[in-house]
This record gives C-alpha cells, structure tokens and sequence, in this order.
C-alpha cells in the first residue's frame, strides 16, 4: 500500500469519527430536554402525543420525538371582561369580571381548544349572565361573594374537559345605567323618609306611654297617700269610740274641753299688745275641764 492510500484511508477515518461525533453530540442535544419550573412540554412522535415532560432532566428519543408545545404553568389572568346582563326583576346591568386561570394538564389544553383564553371569556359571560338572572338587583348587589362562589363552580366544571383549573372569579363592579340609579335613588329617599316617620312615630308613643305612666304612678301615690291618712282618721275615731264605750259620756266631754282649753292657750301665747275674745261660756268650759282633770284624777 502506497502512502497516498495510507493518507486517503487515515483522512477518511477520521471523517468517519467526526462525522460519529456530530452525530452523538446531536443526539444528545436533541435527546436531553430540559424544562423550566415554570412549563411544561408536549412531546410528539410522528404527529402524535407521546408524552408531556415535566421540569428537570428528561430524555426523549432523538430524530423520532420532537417538543411541539411548550407550555406555561404559571397562573393567568384574562383581561377584565364587561357585558350586560338582566336581573330576575328586569334590571339591565353591565357586570365587569376577572378570571385567573393556570393549565395543569397541557395535552388537554393543546389538543381540545384552540384559543383559551376567548373560550374561558366567552364561557364565563355565558355565565355571569345565567346567573345574574337568577337573582334580583338587591340580591345581586348583597350577596356578591356567593355570586362569586357559583360563578367560579359553574366555570370550573365547564372547562375541567380542557385541563385547566380556575383558581379565582371576581366580579369587580356592577354598573346600573342613569335611570336605573335615579330610580333607586328615589327609593332610598323614600325608604329613608319610612323610617324616619317610623322613629318619630315611636318616639312620641314612647313620650305618651312614659307621661301616663308618670300619672298613674302619681294618681297610685296620692291614692296610696289618702288611704294612710285615712286608716289614722280611722284609727283616731276608733280610739275615740272605744274611750266613750269604755268611759262614758264624760270621756267626750273631757276631750271637748281639752281642746278648748288648748285654743285658747296658743290665741294668748301671741306677741305684743292684742286682744283675746273669749266665748261667753269660757269660764264653764275651764270649770268643767278642772272638774274633768279631778275626776280624772
């Protein structure tokens, strides 16, 4: 063998072996995936789902699988959604939503829909609007949180086929157009002027009923009062019954006398110069109550 041949036989090993070496480190670039924490990737075979790689390391088999989608697991948020809707007692509102929303199965989400994010939107108007129709305006504004709560339920299973998982619903406002709101704007006065008449109305029969208590109280006091008195009116004539029964005539006349002595007792007891009448009988009275004293002696 001549060198020429020896040269030509080296040169084209060694094409051989860097052709080999290409060919490896081709391989392995296409047969080695790596996938962030944040995605995951839908590998294909001839057209076809294979498999989906999660994040880390993961081999395929080079030339044969191919990554077709690479997909974002992080939580979305669609862009704030208005439409119109109309209550149980036939109120137009507009209600603007948001909805969060991240995929957890890509292989659903890939091969059943083909927007997602319009679909997610125009189900969940479908649905904001069933909803709000269920419900009359006071309760839609009241009950807000568990309009939520059924909206995010409705939504959920009807995306569950898409391998999506809505993590939250909210309802941001819920506009009334002018006349609407001038309309309740009336009502609220009205009600206002309801419960104030209400409060007055009260508060007056409050003040009646405490003022009659107050005179009943009294009228009970100064019966209450009469009946004492009394009872010592009877208890003094009693007292006076049983001295006549027990003593006679002479027990009455004593007290007769008694007090006309003491009348005119306190008419003397007078300051200055003044003049005491005396009845014409005064000295038979004062005779007759020493008589009195000495019997009763």
């Amino acid at each position: 063998m001549n060198p020429d041949q020896i040269v030509n036989e080296v040169s084209n090993s060694s094409v051989i072996l860097l052709l080999l070496a290409a060919f490896i480190i081709i391989s392995i670039f296409l047969g080695v995936r790596i996938v962030p924490q944040s995605e995951k990737h839908v590998v294909e075979r001839f057209g076809r789902l294979k498999s989906v790689l999660g994040p880390g390391i993961n081999f395929i088999v080079p030339f044969l699988d191919r990554v077709r989608h690479k997909i974002s697991i992080l939580e979305r948020q669609l862009p704030n959604a208005s439409q119109d809707a109309i209550t149980a007692d036939n109120v137009l509102v507009q209600v603007e939503t948001s909805v969060f929303y991240r995929i957890l199965e890509p292989e659903k989400t890939v091969y059943r829909i083909r927007d997602v994010d319009a679909a997610i939107a125009t189900t969940v108007a479908g649905i904001v609007r069933a909803e709000i129709g269920k419900m009359e305006l006071d309760e839609v504004q009241s009950n807000r949180s568990q309009l939520i709560t059924h909206i995010k339920a409705s939504v959920e299973d009807a995306v569950d086929n898409w391998g999506i998982e809505v993590t939250r619903a909210e309802i941001l406002d819920v506009n009334l157009d002018q006349a609407t709101r001038d309309a309740m704007l009336q009502q609220l006065n009205a009600e206002r002027e309801r419960r104030a008449a209400v409060t007055r109305a009260e508060g007056e029969k409050r003040a009646i009923e405490l003022n009659a208590d107050a005179e009943l109280y009294a009228a009970e006091q100064v019966a209450k009062a009469r009946r004492i008195q009394a009872d010592a009116e009877a208890y003094a004539t009693g007292v006076v019954a049983q001295a006549i029964k027990d003593n006679g005539l002479e027990a009455a006349q004593y007290q007769v006398a008694l007090k006309q002595v003491e009348a005119l007792t306190k008419v003397g007891e007078g300051q200055g110069n003044q003049t005491v009448l005396l009845p014409a009988n005064v000295l038979e009275a004062f005779g007759d109550a020493f008589n009195m004293l000495k019997g009763a002696k």
